[in-house]
């Protein structure tokens, strides 16, 4: 995985009122924790941070310049504000290269099942340790053909080099099932109204009712 290089500024001003401060400048709060250090406070520059992130995706590593240093950090959360989708706040842990690191990394499926299946993806992620450098930014499942019934286990994944399975092998992250008929459907939908307590007037009797009020 690529770095992004973006220069960092030191913060001594903290709280609510500072980070509004902060972004109305367009800049971005964030924190970095690691390595038994106390926590850096960083300022960033809202785009290109922005920027960066959506280019890296998970698990980005950003080379950031702080106060003439270089300081690779790992993006652990990204609090986003949920109506203007803006970044409010960034979470790093601070990394070297050549470092090994546990992160969960998303599973993609590729290609397409047999006809008449539903590929259920029962787990979206794995845990890997990576160095932190050379984070794969996904994991791909090839479900070419599969046969309902087919399952895949997390041991069975294909891992990049230097890259080693920390999820429990028989993590179940892949199910091939049968596609559901209409029929099973309807069949299904009665069941649960009928533990529900819900019941449907028969259209004869409908129809009644509605007469008798007339």
């Amino acid at each position: 995985m690529s770095e992004a290089n973006i220069t960092a500024e030191l913060r001594n001003e903290f709280g609510k009122g500072a980070s509004r401060r902060i972004r109305r400048d367009g800049k971005i709060p964030a924190v970095i924790y690691g390595h038994g250090e106390d926590p850096i406070h960083v300022t960033l520059p809202g785009h290109q941070t922005t920027m960066a992130l959506r280019h890296m995706g998970t698990n980005a590593v950003l080379e950031l310049a702080i106060d003439g240093k270089s300081q690779l950090a790992l993006t652990k959360a990204i609090q986003v504000d949920p109506l203007k989708r803006l970044i409010e706040h960034i979470d790093f842990v601070a990394v070297r290269k050549g470092e090994k690191v546990h992160v969960d990394v998303p599973v993609h499926t590729t290609g397409d099942a047999a006809k008449e299946t539903l590929v259920v993806l029962e787990n979206a992620t794995v845990q890997v340790e990576a160095e932190a450098t050379h984070i794969p930014e996904g994991i791909e499942v090839d479900i070419e053909g599969a046969e309902a019934g087919t399952q895949i286990l997390a041991g069975a994944l294909t891992l990049p080099k230097g890259v080693s399975l920390l999820s429990d092998p028989e993590l179940l992250v892949v199910h091939v099932t049968a596609a559901q008929t209409a029929a099973q459907a309807e069949a299904e939908l009665a069941e649960a109204e009928a533990e529900a307590g819900i019941e449907h007037d028969a259209p004869q009797a409908e129809a009644e009712e509605a007469a008798a009020e007339e």
